[in-house]
């Protein structure tokens, strides 16, 4: 018996020998359309998340500016050189003020009394830059002189400006500060000189160098990133986070629009969740609210697509939800952001959108009712929501959950149920193992054609469990969500959107692994995730087209995995090929149904022999896309592809 083990052994590695040196013959049918792409086929997928907001994308640098968090003086401290005397206490308004706290300083020396704050882990610096400082203050006693420092991470003075005081009423003060060095772990001083009593409130400091240079606005090498994808929708603001743990903390549009300084800041959902990063000091200032996001994805050329709360808490946590005949209120928030984003300037919500800045309608056409929700009691309130909607606006296409799953008793509950509810757009989650996503590459291919659209809302392979603090951005990865990305596309006529999730991950606050984009205080970086979906998304062409493997869909065979477009706007034909094998294999591409092609075909390669390689700040791009050109013979691409492999070849047709 051992004999004959050896023996089959022995077969089956001379069978796949020969397989691999088998030319593989891909067959492009250019002129057999299948189905159009469409625009929003790969979008971006926004959580505040692993302080993905506040101390991320979201640009301000002083963290608990306004004294709001739970622990009022948290990321202050205070300073009192050579025993200067001074104290500061909260004072708290109440219910007044949806930004009740405020800090009074009582200062009785003339100098050395002042407070600092952390910042973010630190304050990203960056020299020769510009920082501008805000804060609402009153000098209620006496005369006090503001002097602002920035400092080094070893107390070393990097930048400075003052500030006099005047008057006991409340008003906006502003500075501005050039840093001198480059620190990533800065800090920002504020020394008191003179004697008084000086209340304070929204302390601010942002880098001049933000996102199109708004004030107050995000950071912009993060949002280069996304620009650089040219993603076809923003989903925001989650997620988790559009639930809460509870429905008090659940996220509350209204609440985070208007003046920065009127927005209730809450605890982060995500500031307790894992016990392997416990972030006390995760909170949301909603400097980042719905304006901004409907703003960002105006800027990035992407579909907005808000997700609301449908009255149901986290049901992983506390499972609340409210009474179906007290939903009126969630169900007026949907139709309230509607009008929003898409009301004429006399509308209520129209003209508060035009107030902020934007007197043009933002075009909404997508909104989700809930975010992973399950169970009977989430179709009792999907339905609610939907005729609500549905009656005023017709035309928007609601977004439903079919739970956190892609497969077993909730996910078979859900599907056919909203199917049968003709539900517009099912919003499915897949986070597994890498392997799934190769065995699934063909999930879509028998999907009814006639029934809700398909959006892959959430999916990352994990490369060792679920929600593992040890998972990994790592090539193997990657390479498997390419493989599964090919049959998404395929199938572009069932499957309408698609995101990666999360998103961002700050290097020292990240809750979940594996994201998109690391950064921290200076720097970030795409991880090899980031390039597949960038690869996918800028080569997403206009139209489908027939493409076959030796006159078999390219799903898996010998490890490979493609799909072909057409871009009826460039005039090219797009190809995408995976090679999830670990040897090269020799291929042919032709293509047929166009009379005359390019002698000269553009090609993008991710390739890395090590499957468990990731990007890194030191080598950012060690894993991404290298471009180089191929020659076409009449209609015939001979090309090699390369072990764990993912390769864009585009063609001009003549």
């Amino acid at each position: 018996m051992k004999r004959l083990a050896i023996l089959a052994a022995g077969v089956s590695l001379i069978a796949c020998q020969l397989t691999a040196q088998t030319t593989q013959v891909f067959t492009v049918k250019a002129n057999q359309v299948k189905a159009p792409v469409q625009k929003t086929m790969w979008g971006i997928f926004f959580e505040d998340i692993n302080f993905g907001a506040d101390g991320g994308i979201y640009a301000e640098l002083v963290k608990n500016r306004s004294f709001e968090f739970a622990t009022p003086l948290m990321g202050w401290k205070e300073q009192k050189l050579n025993n200067a005397q001074g104290a500061v206490l909260i004072i708290n308004r109440g219910e007044q003020s949806t930004n009740p706290r405020y800090a009074r300083f009582t200062v009785r020396s003339a100098s050395g009394y002042g407070i600092t704050n952390e910042g973010f882990r630190g304050m990203g610096i960056t020299a020769n830059q510009q920082y501008d400082l805000s804060l609402l203050a009153r000098a209620t006693e006496g005369r006090t002189k503001l002097r602002i420092e920035l400092v080094s991470a070893n107390n070393q003075k990097i930048a400075e400006t003052s500030i006099n005081l005047a008057g006991n009423e409340w008003k906006k003060y502003t500075a501005s500060l050039t840093a001198t060095t480059t620190d990533p772990k800065a800090k920002l001083n504020i020394w008191f000189d003179g004697t008084g009593v000086v209340d304070a409130d929204m302390i601010s400091l942002f880098p001049k160098n933000t996102w199109k240079n708004r004030p107050g606005g995000l950071r912009a090498d993060l949002v280069q990133l996304l620009a650089d994808m040219k993603p076809g929708f923003l989903r925001f603001p989650g997620g988790c986070i559009v639930e809460g743990r509870e429905l008090e903390n659940r996220y509350q549009w209204k609440k985070t629009i208007g003046a920065v300084d009127e927005r209730e800041v809450i605890i982060n959902r995500w500031n307790t969740e894992f016990r392997h990063k416990l972030t006390p000091d995760y909170y949301q200032s909603f400097g980042l609210g719905f304006y901004e996001y409907f703003l960002l994805a105006d800027d990035i050329g992407a579909e907005p697509l808000p997700i609301l709360n449908c009255g149901m808490a986290c049901q992983f946590n506390t499972a609340e939800v409210v009474p179906t005949e007290d939903l009126d209120p969630y169900i007026q928030d949907a139709l309230d952001l509607i009008e929003f984003a898409n009301g004429g300037t006399d509308t209520k919500w129209g003209k508060v959108r035009a107030q902020m800045g934007h007197p043009a309608p933002f075009n909404l056409k997508l909104l989700g009712v809930g975010n992973e929700q399950w169970g009977e009691q989430y179709i009792e309130r999907y339905k609610l929501f939907a005729k609500a909607i549905k009656e005023k606006y017709p035309a928007v296409q609601l977004v439903s959950s079919v739970g956190p799953n892609p497969d077993g008793p909730l996910f078979d509950y859900l599907d056919p149920t909203l199917r049968g509810l003709k539900a517009d757009i099912l919003d499915e989650h897949y986070y597994r193992a890498p392997d799934w996503f190769l065995k699934n590459a063909r999930r879509y291919d028998n999907y009814d054609r006639k029934g809700p659209k398909i959006f892959a809302g959430e999916y990352a392979a994990q490369s060792k469990a679920v929600a593992s603090a040890d998972n990994s951005n790592n090539w193997q990865c990657a390479l498997s969500e390419a493989a599964f990305m090919t049959g998404l596309e395929r199938n572009a006529d069932v499957v309408h959107m698609a995101s990666y999730a999360p998103l961002f991950a700050h290097a020292e606050g990240w809750q979940w692994t594996p994201d998109l984009i690391w950064f921290n205080n200076l720097q970030s970086y795409g991880t090899p995730n980031y390039y597949v979906q960038k690869l996918f998304s800028v080569n997403k062409g206009t139209h489908v087209v027939n493409m076959t493997l030796n006159n078999e869909i390219a799903g898996g065979q010998n490890g490979l995995y493609a799909n072909a477009c057409i871009d009826s706007v460039a005039k090219e034909v797009i190809v995408k090929i995976v090679n999830t094998g670990a040897t090269p294999q020799s291929s042919e591409v032709n293509i047929e149904g166009v009379k005359k092609l390019a002698t000269t075909a553009n090609v993008e390669v991710l390739k890395n022999e090590d499957l468990q390689q990731a990007n890194s700040f030191a080598q950012p791009t060690g894993i991404s896309p290298q471009p180089t050109t191929l020659p076409f013979k009449g209609k015939k691409l001979p090309v090699t592809l390369a072990p764990y492999s993912f390769q864009v070849i585009r063609v001009k047709i003549l």
